[in-house]
């Protein structure tokens, strides 16, 4: 049986302000571009408003093809920072430390959006700050990552400096055939068809003060933002969705690890999900088959590597498992897509 399609997904038009200037910048009218994505225009006048995001993924899909530019939502993301993602923005603008700013990113991006998150993972020495996206069915997803990536670029510059740069950048998908630009703006070279879309930095620069930040003012945004969290109604199932999204990433994925992240048992994580219609095991099956099509659309890797990095024994185990959600095997589906 094929995963579940999860429950709607929407984002600020903060984080995609850009796109009509972008548009302009390419010579494409916005008007006509934004009729045939069948989103109002008008939309993108205030910051806070919302827009699906699945809405979006076609919008930036439609930009793609009428601008012919294959880095769009490169160009889109470049233009992003802290000030694109509202009170959240002020509130990782302000935080003590690096690493207190990065946590609050991530705990509080969903007050931004909904059907993506930014993950924060410390292996040894390094640090890998990604995004992950967990609403399925959605387009242009490379384009959406690399904007994405290229955001949290800009935040870390404002946390850090200007001057700061990342060790490395990494891409799942595959290598465009111009790099130029991801090399200008990112100051290194970055790697494509690898395992994550993250950018990698030194460990120590998480215990770093943020230039500029205003204790006082943490305080008071800290308030704001927990209000403004209790009234989210981010449901249990999508709380647990959106950390399988991550744990898929790391290798964390049985009930009791991810339990422990929200603070409980493994038979209460079970009885809870029961309560909103599904279970752990649906959420982690839509979790993997939405990686799983990911990985085979935007990646050269084989049957064995995707199912290593789903958490699988072997290929064919893997295998099985994609046709009973999809009616067809991986290379069926790989074909198709393309």
């Amino acid at each position: 049986m094929r995963p579940g399609k999860g429950v709607g997904a929407s984002v600020r038009v903060g984080g995609a302000a850009a796109i009509p200037e972008v548009l302009r910048s390419l010579g494409a009218d916005p008007a006509k571009v934004f009729t045939e994505a069948k989103v109002s225009l008008d939309l993108f006048d205030d910051p806070e408003n919302l827009i699906g995001y699945a809405d979006r993924s076609r919008l930036i899909a439609i930009c793609v093809a009428r601008t012919g530019c294959r880095h769009f939502g490169f160009l889109v993301g470049k233009a992003g920072g802290l000030h694109s993602l509202g009170l959240v923005g002020y509130l990782v603008r302000h935080s003590p430390n690096v690493g207190t700013a990065l946590r609050n990113l991530v705990r509080y991006m969903h007050l931004h959006v909904r059907g993506a998150l930014p993950t924060l993972t410390v292996e040894g020495k390094q640090v890998f700050l990604g995004y992950a996206i967990y609403q399925p069915g959605v387009d242009a997803v490379y384009q959406t990552t690399e904007g994405a990536i290229a955001v949290a670029c800009n935040i870390m510059r404002a946390l850090c400096g200007p001057d700061w740069n990342p060790a490395e950048v990494r891409f799942v998908h595959r290598k465009p055939a111009d790099v130029e630009p991801y090399r200008r703006f990112f100051r290194t070279r970055p790697r494509f068809n690898a395992d994550r879309n993250a950018m990698v930095f030194p460990a120590d620069w998480l215990t770093r003060p943020v230039l500029n930040a205003d204790r006082q003012l943490h305080g008071l945004l800290q308030k704001q933002v927990d209000t403004l969290d209790a009234s989210s109604g981010l449901d249990f199932a999508e709380q647990v969705r959106r950390i399988l999204r991550t744990a898929l990433l790391t290798g964390h994925t049985k009930a009791d690890q991810v339990g422990m992240l929200l603070g409980v048992h493994s038979r209460t994580l079970n009885r809870r999900l029961h309560a909103c219609g599904t279970s752990f095991q649906e959420l982690l099956d839509e979790g993997r088959y939405t990686i799983a099509r990911q990985m085979l659309e935007s990646t050269k890797g084989g049957v064995n590597e995707i199912a290593a990095a789903l958490g699988y024994a072997d290929g064919s185990s893997f295998t099985r498992a994609f046709r009973r959600w999809s009616g067809t095997t991986p290379a069926g589906w790989r074909k198709t897509a393309r």
